[in-house]
């Protein structure tokens, strides 16, 4: 299958104008390797075919989701990049805690943006509950959104493989997982029952509009695949989605220093942590 560069920067805009996301010209391999399913899937015989059938003949943007989800990449386990996750455990969070108990304020929100299969999202779960006091005194809502939605099928079932536990301390495992049957690791209902999740593109403004007062955003990874336009148009949502004195978290290889000077840097344990 050809992909001429014309029509690669073709579907490059149309993806980049829908979602935000932003493939260079080093990314036509990676595009016209998941670019080939789904012209079969639709009888395209050119790409200029498949993508006039995105614009013209596809009005629910279902065959455009399916590409989507061929597109995202979902390199995740419970417990990635731990001493970031300890930061927010032991500075972060107690700090939070701290300001709501002096106002009476029993609410917790946190938002995972991009979550994948669900271990990131399931992960802050099992933090919280091990580190407030008593978890029943507190209202918790975790918000996990990504923009594939076959990931999402995965991460509202709850089930994993060993791969996805092998951080998760084994004390953590028995208490916070079921094994239905050898090398499946389910999620219990009490995790569960606080993490929502929800289809959403980072970059509907509509959406997002209705999403505020969050104590914690995590980020991890996800701005790598948008370009600077698009970050900054994301990062000033979430500052205003945040509450005041509320955290954001990035991955490792992402910094705020070029998007936005509105939130507060600080250092923690040798981490950059970032806050309204």
């Amino acid at each position: 299958m050809d992909l001429p560069i014309e029509d690669f920067i073709a579907l490059r805009n149309l993806i980049y104008e829908r979602t935000g996301m932003f493939f260079g010209e080093n990314k036509i391999y990676y595009i016209k390797k998941r670019l080939h399913k789904r012209m079969q899937a639709c009888c395209a015989d050119t790409v200029h075919e498949y993508i006039r059938f995105l614009k013209f003949f596809d009005p629910k943007q279902r065959e455009f989701q399916e590409l989507v989800n061929l597109l995202t990449v979902n390199e995740t386990y419970f417990f990635r990049e731990f001493s970031q996750l300890k930061v927010f455990a032991e500075h972060c969070l107690p700090e939070i805690v701290e300001q709501k108990q002096r106002t009476g304020d029993t609410t917790l929100k946190l938002f995972s943006a991009g979550c994948s299969t669900g271990e990131e999202p399931y992960t802050l779960a099992i933090i919280l509950s091990e580190m407030l006091d008593d978890p029943t005194q507190w209202e918790v809502m975790i918000k996990a959104v990504d923009i594939d939605e076959n990931v999402l099928k995965t991460a509202r079932r709850g089930v994993y493989d060993p791969r996805s536990v092998k951080d998760v301390p084994p004390a953590y495992l028995q208490k916070y997982f079921t094994t239905p049957s050898p090398g499946v690791f389910a999620v219990k209902p009490e995790l569960q029952e606080i993490v929502v999740f929800e289809h959403l593109n980072l970059m509907d403004r509509r959406a997002l509009r209705y999403e505020n007062n969050y104590d914690f955003i995590f980020c991890r990874n996800v701005l790598i695949y948008f370009d600077d336009a698009a970050r900054k148009q994301l990062v000033e949502r979430f500052y205003t989605m945040l509450n005041k004195g509320g955290f954001i978290f990035l991955g490792h290889a992402e910094s705020l220093s070029r998007i936005s000077t509105a939130f507060k840097i600080r250092k923690m344990d040798g981490h950059i942590v970032y806050q309204a």
